[in-house]
């Protein structure tokens, strides 16, 4: 038996519509609704709703927004809520608020208030007493996870650190900080960057350690690919194009939980024969450099071996 797909459609939606309209849709709160990085088939339903429902939306960039609700049929007023007068709309908002008003906030792409802007006004509507509503969706960083395989039900920790700071001398020392950590590290950067920022990486990371580079995400051209930091330099030279886009980079543990006793016993012998040829700051640099563990740690377990001497 066949059947009508176009019927099949429509009363699909007309479930989905159903099931909407009995959920709760309180009035006087901010709705903070995450949106497509890239695919704009991924706004969700409840979004969409969410939209359908609110008075006025506050936009990062209106016109990113208008281009999103034209593509899906939703017509609101649009008001500018970024970086540069988040105090001046979270005021605005609150006004309409009081009013009675729901008011949805959103960033050009993923979550609101997440390396976006929307987090102090958050905190404003909250203080003011109103509720806040999250309407979760798409994001870059959870995507790059999910495609890298570093993270596991067992190993499920992560520390998300942002976008890398633009200035050289900040940025080297940002990348250091986060490299020394031994669990799982993602962060953001942008094209323009991108190239130098996987340069310092390749410098600053043991030469075994990975990293996972996934840049365009859910777009027609979305690449994830997991390599040596050794191989960084050869992987930025085999194709300029690999540098459009938009990027979430994810460094690798150092080890698993197998294997990180070994590494602790290997690594005091090591350093045990290094700090009788070298300085106690050389020893752990070599260590580090060897990807046994991080610099800050191997320099107190230098220090711990000289003392015994």
């Amino acid at each position: 038996m066949q059947h009508d797909s176009k019927a099949v459609s429509t009363s699909l939606w007309d479930k989905l519509n159903q099931r909407a309209q009995s959920q709760d849709w309180p009035d006087s709160a901010l709705y903070v609704v995450a949106t497509p990085i890239g695919n704009m088939l991924d706004l969700s339903i409840r979004a969409w709703h969410t939209f359908m429902r609110c008075n006025v939306v506050a936009a990062e960039d209106t016109r990113t927004t208008k281009a999103l609700f034209n593509a899906w049929g939703i017509e609101r007023k649009l008001i500018a809520a970024h970086r540069h007068n988040e105090i001046e709309a979270a005021n605005t908002i609150i006004k309409k608020l009081s009013e009675g008003n729901r008011v949805a906030l959103v960033s050009d792409a993923g979550a609101p208030a997440i390396s976006d802007p929307g987090g102090r006004l958050v905190a404003m509507v909250l203080e003011a007493g109103y509720r806040v509503i999250p309407v979760p969706g798409p994001s870059a960083v959870v995507s790059a996870l999910m495609a890298s395989g570093v993270t596991s039900d067992a190993n499920p920790e992560f520390a998300f650190a942002g976008f890398v700071p633009s200035k050289t001398g900040a940025r080297s020392e940002w990348l250091q900080r986060w490299c020394n950590y031994g669990f799982v590290v993602a962060m953001y950067e942008s094209p323009h960057r991108i190239k130098n920022t996987l340069q310092a990486l390749a410098e600053i990371m043991p030469a075994q350690r990975l990293i996972t580079v996934a840049r365009e995400l859910t777009k027609k051209f979305e690449q994830i690919v997991t390599i040596k930091a050794t191989d960084i330099n050869s992987w930025l030279t085999e194709n300029e194009k690999k540098l459009q886009g938009e990027f979430v980079l994810i460094i690798h543990s150092w080890a698993t939980e197998s294997n990180s006793s070994e590494i602790g016993l290997q690594s005091k012998d090591l350093i045990k024969a290094l700090v009788q040829e070298v300085s106690v700051r050389d020893a752990a640099r070599v260590v580090a450099r060897l990807g046994i563990m991080p610099r800050d740690q191997a320099y107190k377990l230098a220090l711990e071996v000289k003392s015994g001497f």
